[in-house]
């Protein structure tokens, strides 16, 4: 037996010194708990379990994983959370490492015995500290590559690339930030309100979309990427949960993805396309911050999608001028050889022409023409018209006649000129001819003038038609002119037209090359100017990156910079203290909402104004989003000197701002922040001030106030409330209460009221107005809701017998969604509960809201058997006179009113009360007493005629096995 024991301590010494070098051998903090526990047998005997994490208390490990149950975790964070508090007991559980930034490390066992090796310790801590140390450097990688990703978006809008080829690399760029194999991007037409979708990857949806379809958005009602454009906000998630956040009905179109992410590209608040990415591997792919960074990248997609459109534009313009050119000269070059083939053809005509050809004056080259025609035919009598370019009026430019004097220019009408302009034919029209047309209407007299006997024209005729007519009359012979004199006249018009045309090609051949020669020109310029252009674009790049674009102060990234620097002065030396001043304009929504946004910028510009004028170099103001602005004010170590900046800017923002044509007058809440030994990153000091700003805001505006710890800790602990609600719903730790509704002559029973309770695993069962504040101001009461009518219904068809009712609580933000009635009855027909037996309870607030929705909505329900229920009605804003407007069932009067009547009989409420039965009376509504807690209220009721009841008097809330006896 001596042997045995002496070699039984051989073995645990050859373990004990196994152990460090085992330690040493471990790179993650799991192998080192394994490495012990494979050392220390006492661990697994005592079912000993140690838990971890570098974010406490998210994302906590454990080993081994069977013993890490819901419990463990919770008397875990408790034990932290003790140790933290200066309340260490050395208890189980026993926190081996903290360093009180989130890297954690637990023992739980139910033996306090067991003793941890120093060294467990230690090498746990050091792979902590090293998993966030690698963390920190992800995070710092990802800006990295974000910023590298935006400089390259904008160096490919810049580029020779073609537009295909760029859309494939801003594809690459967000594959490069996420996961983005499954791509588009779609740019919105507001006029026609299509998409159109200039690039479609996805693996699986092989439709075939063309970059040039133009796709009506009326074709995907209802779809993802409709909602993203009318709704113009981020969606994101699995089809549920998208279905929730989506402001009606969802519709599907397409294939349907595992995980979805999709983003507006927003420019002065106007959607002017989207950007999604998609997942079918089953696994959740996104994040909300991912949907923050493609938010981000989609505004510089848009701006280098709207660069190369423009540049695409302009060289197109370039081609199509250049084109136009190019036809230019070859119709010059065709007329010409054309006229040059028309002159050899009139060489018997010599003076003709030679006068074709002369380069005179207008005047003179008329007169020249007047005097051939003259040599020919009787010409005494003569004149040149020409038409207007559009075609509204004739002059006259030339013209020669023994009796007609008014050679104005006159509007295109129904005159012997106009005729041959719109017939393009010459016309020999003596007077005869001259008065049947006008029988006809071809011609008014009106613009005939002087009446002749014979009137002979030939059209001036050009590629584009006639511009023109040469013509002669005759006012004392019939037969002064012949056929043979119009084919003549003809002669003589082409080579008037071709002269003209002539004129005008010379003209246009000039204009021509002076617009080549400047185009080499400003091309030279341009090349030499490329190197000076390209270094002021990147310059301008970096500029808006780094600042806002609609005041231009600095943004929330130059701002980040500036305190990351200011932080890491801190650390080299504490003296270098420096504050935040967290700064939003009051009820800013109000005015932009009221005034339009362009009004809305107007105010901002100003504000960022006067808000630059309140501090000093090396100081910052900058905007970081909306209505928000942030100064960093370096080496500040007192509070007292960041409130009298503070005193200062809200003495700034007193002054009337006039805008849009009004005066306008602003106050500003205000956070601050002081950087001291234990301020560790730039978001904590920006939330320090931001959860000072919103009590500033609570505290009634127009003020400021510091951050203190006791602020830290509130908001702690809404957060992790918020947490634990998302826990309940995950663990359905919801469930329904209910209280009866009695007769007041009888006590009976006659329906029930459910009402929501959280059974936490911690404190119990909670009431709503533990945590309904938070579930409202996070979103989650309408999935608490929906839960809770779930439950209520499927419990309550137990309680329900022959006319009894049972009445659900219904939130006003329920019935500002179109589709709460259809969801409700569907929900009803599931679960199989009778709709008649079903009341919903509804405040006076929730009738005001939108009362036409509201009483549809209420009808709707009715028609299917659903009542209505008015409740605590007399605290609100509804009156006697104006109740009768909504279809209710039951008037439920709030226990205010009942209160007074402990003592005996109130006059005051008595009068209330009697109304409200006369009231219910006269609608046939039924009456119901809230609040009724002892025998005198009661009996004052019951005397008055109130018809029923609900109170402690008769029961309290009880869950459904109280209720059935078990």
């Amino acid at each position: 037996m001596t042997v045995q024991f002496g070699r039984s301590l051989a073995l645990d010494a050859a373990a004990q010194q196994s152990l460090p070098a085992a330690l040493m051998r471990a790179r993650t903090p799991a192998e080192v708990v394994a490495a012990w526990f494979e050392h220390d047998p006492l661990l697994d005997t005592h079912c000993a379990c140690v838990l971890w994490s570098t974010h406490w208390p998210r994302d906590i490990e454990a080993f081994p994983d069977a013993c890490a149950d819901a419990k463990c975790v919770a008397d875990a964070i408790d034990a932290v959370n003790r140790v933290r508090a200066g309340e260490n007991d050395d208890a189980s559980p026993r926190v081996l490492y903290d360093d009180g930034e989130g890297a954690v490390a637990v023992l739980n066992t139910p033996h306090a015995c067991l003793s941890p090796d120093p060294a467990v310790i230690a090498r746990l801590g050091d792979l902590l500290d090293l998993r966030r140390a690698r963390e920190r450097v992800a995070r710092l990688e990802q800006a990295e590559k974000l910023q590298r990703s935006l400089y390259a978006i904008a160096d490919m809008a810049g580029s020779d690339l073609e537009m295909p080829d760029m859309l494939r690399g801003l594809h690459r760029i967000v594959a490069d930030l996420m996961y983005a194999e499954n791509f588009y991007i779609a740019l919105y037409d507001r006029e026609r309100d299509a998409l159109r979708f200039l690039y479609f990857s996805d693996v699986v949806d092989n439709t075939m979309i063309s970059p040039d379809q133009v796709l009506p958005l009326a074709s995907i009602e209802r779809g993802l990427t409709w909602y993203l454009t009318r709704d113009k906000r981020p969606l994101m998630g699995d089809t549920d949960e998208l279905r929730e956040q989506v402001s009606g009905a969802l519709r599907l179109h397409g294939a349907d993805s595992s995980d979805w992410l999709g983003v507006p590209m927003l420019r002065d608040g106007e959607v002017y396309g989207v950007v999604v990415v998609q997942s079918y591997t089953g696994e959740r792919c996104y994040t909300t911050a991912e949907m923050s960074l493609l938010a981000f990248v989609a505004e510089h997609i848009l701006t280098a999608l709207e660069r190369k459109r423009g540049r695409h534009e302009l060289e197109r313009h370039v081609v199509e001028r250049t084109q136009q050119l190019q036809v230019a000269n070859s119709e010059l070059r065709r007329e010409v050889a054309e006229r040059e083939r028309g002159e050899r053809l009139q060489a018997a005509l010599y003076r003709l022409a030679a006068l074709a050809s002369l380069d005179e004056t207008s005047g003179n080259f008329y007169r020249h023409v007047h005097a051939v025609v003259g040599e020919l035919i009787d010409a005494k009598n003569f004149y040149i018209a020409l038409l207007s370019d559009d075609g509204a009026t004739v002059s006259f430019p030339y013209a020669a006649d023994e009796h007609e004097h008014d050679w104005a220019a006159r509007s295109y009408g129904r005159g012997l000129t106009e005729l041959v302009l719109r017939t393009q034919r010459p016309q020999l029209m003596p007077r005869s001819a001259v008065a049947k047309m006008v029988a006809s209407g071809e011609v008014h007299p009106d613009v005939m003038g002087t009446p002749t006997c014979v009137w002979l024209g030939a059209p001036l005729l050009s590629t584009e038609g006639a511009i023109g007519v040469v013509a002669v009359q005759s006012y004392e012979r019939e037969d002064a002119f012949t056929e043979r004199d119009a084919e003549l006249l003809t002669f003589v018009s082409y080579q008037i037209g071709s002269s003209l045309q002539r004129r005008r090609a010379a003209e246009l051949l000039r204009k021509a090359n002076a617009e080549l020669e400047h185009r080499v020109e400003a091309r030279t310029l341009e090349l030499r100017d490329q190197i000076v252009v390209r270094e002021q674009v990147e310059a301008q790049l970096q500029h808006q990156v780094m600042h806002d674009a609609l005041t231009g102060l600095p943004n929330r990234v130059y701002l980040r910079d500036r305190v990351e620097r200011a932080l890491a002065g801190l650390r080299r030396d504490e003296a270098c203290g420096f504050g935040l001043l967290y700064i939003d304009v009051d009820r800013f929504k109000v005015v932009n909402d009221s005034l339009g946004h362009s009004a809305g910028d107007a105010i901002l510009q100003q504000v960022a104004k006067r808000l630059a004028a309140c501090v000093r170099e090396p100081d910052v103001v900058a905007r970081i989003a909306g209505d928000e602005f942030v100064m960093l004010l370096e080496h500040v170590q007192k509070p007292e000197t960041a409130s009298k900046v503070a005193q200062r800017v809200l003495r700034a923002l007193q002054p009337a701002l006039h805008v849009a044509g009004r005066e306008i007058r602003l106050s500003c809440s205000i956070g601050i922040a002081i950087a001291g030994n234990g301020c560790e990153s730039v978001d904590r000091i920006l939330h320090d001030a931001d959860v000072a700003l919103y009590r500033a805001k609570d505290n009634g505006r127009n003020r400021f106030v510091m951050f203190d710890d006791a602020m830290h800790e509130t908001a702690m602990g809404v957060l992790d409330l918020e947490q634990a609600l998302r826990d309940a719903l995950v663990r359905d730790e919801f469930e329904p209460w209910f209280q009866p509704i009695v007769r007041l002559d009888d006590a009976g029973v006659v329906g029930y009221e459910a009402l929501l309770r959280w059974r936490h695993p911690e404190r119990g069962v909670l009431s709503p107005a533990a945590f309904l504040k938070v579930a409202e101001d996070s979103g989650l009461i309408g999935p608490i809701d929906w839960r809770m009518f779930r439950l209520a219904l499927e419990s309550g068809r137990a309680l329900m017998g022959e006319e009894r009712f049972l009445t659900l609580n219904v939130s006003p933000r329920l019935f500002s969604q179109n589709d709460f009635d259809q969801r409700l009855l569907e929900l009803v027909d599931e679960i199989g509960f009778d709709p008649r037996a079903l009341r919903l309870e509804v405040t006076e607030g929730t009738l005001l809201g939108d009362p036409e929705n509201v009483v549809a909505m209420l009808e709707r329900l009715r028609e299917r058997g659903v009542e209505a229920a008015l409740d605590d009605f007399g605290t609100g804003y509804s009156s006697l006179g104006h109740v009768h407007r909504y279809p209710l069932k039951m008037i439920k009067i709030d226990q205010s009113f009942v209160a007074p009547f402990a003592s005996g009989i109130a006059p005051r409420s008595s009068a209330v009360i009697e109304a409200i039965l006369a009231l219910g009376h006269a609608l046939g509504t039924e009456i119901v007493a809230e609040g009724v807690e002892n025998d005198a209220q009661w009996n004052v009721l019951r005397l008055m005629g109130c018809p029923y009841g609900q109170g402690y008097h008769f029961a309290r809330p009880a869950p459904l096995g109280h209720w059935l006896g078990q």
